[in-house]
């Protein structure tokens, strides 16, 4: 290992991570001593529902109405989320079958005690369906 290379540690070749510039976010959150787990960080469980509820605000614009989750198809945790952390839910529906709809979910953290310092916590695919008075799915407009 050459000289210059030895010094250096592990987070120092993390590319500085910023909030997305190009879209809003549709769900900020920070999370409280209730959503904490044992070990001191934020449940899963607590993550999950809110991935949810970031996924369902464009899933029924899409939809043009009532929306129903059908399916988390795949949920990644990549780093902890810790009390006080401000969560930044950004979302997008990104396939469209006749009566379903497949959205990306991202979420990013400004630690609480290092506001500058952004993380990508989570990413997931949830899938929607839309559904008429009877909760019977009824057809969605394609992606524009």
């Amino acid at each position: 290992m050459s000289e210059e290379h030895r010094d250096e540690k592990p987070e120092d070749k993390r590319e500085e991570l910023k909030l997305p510039v190009d879209r809003e976010p549709v769900l900020r959150v920070i999370p409280m001593p209730r959503d904490i787990n044992v070990a001191g960080d934020v449940f899963g469980g607590w993550i999950m529902a809110q991935v949810d509820l970031a996924g369902s605000v464009p899933a029924a614009e899409h939809a043009q109405g009532r929306i129903v989750t059908v399916a988390v198809n795949s949920f990644l945790f990549k780093q902890p989320v810790a009390m006080g952390d401000l969560c930044s839910f950004y979302a997008r529906v990104d396939k469209v079958g006749r009566t379903s709809m497949r959205v990306f979910v991202e979420v990013y953290a400004q630690r609480r005690l290092r506001p500058k310092e952004v993380v990508k916590v989570t990413e997931a695919y949830i899938t929607y369906v839309a559904v008429d008075e009877h909760r019977q799915p009824r057809p969605v407009p394609p992606l524009a």
